[in-house]
């Protein structure tokens, strides 16, 4: 599995697996309680893999960010709660994200990475972050 099969639906709490494509959509299971429950195509559905975060030079990818919460946490949940004060919030993603666009990237976006680490990190899909098939990224050079 890779964060290419983990989805976040619009509207529904947590993070989701796919499990089976059907003629109208595809069937997904929450990482949360384990329940299925169809999607249909009409619903914003976002593919891990495919989100990425504001800076003030380029995107950063999700995975990236996620990345460095592993390191800074040692694979272990977060230290700050996603319903910590805004300052809070923002400090602690300023540690993992120096660079991050404070105009483009809200409290409410940080809540959602913060909720979603520690929901990989409680189901044992943080190896996810380097098993995804990709390159590793310029930052080695």
């Amino acid at each position: 599995m890779s964060l290419e099969k983990i989805i976040a639906i619009a509207g529904k709490p947590g993070l989701y697996t796919l499990i089976a494509q059907t003629r109208g959509g595809f069937v997904a299971e929450s990482l949360i309680d384990k329940k299925r429950l169809s999607v249909n195509v009409q619903q914003n559905v976002s593919v891990l893999s495919e989100i990425a975060i504001y800076t003030l030079t380029e995107e950063v990818p999700l995975k990236d960010v996620l990345s460095k919460i592993k390191e800074k946490e040692q694979g272990e949940p977060t230290s700050v709660g996603p319903k910590e004060s805004k300052d809070k919030l923002e400090e602690y993603f300023f540690e993992i994200l120096p660079e991050y666009d404070e105009d483009r990237v809200y409290v409410s976006d940080i809540k959602k990475v913060i909720q979603w680490y520690n929901l990989l990190q409680s189901n044992n899909m943080l190896d996810l972050l380097e098993t995804d098939g990709e390159k590793p990224s310029d930052e080695e050079e």
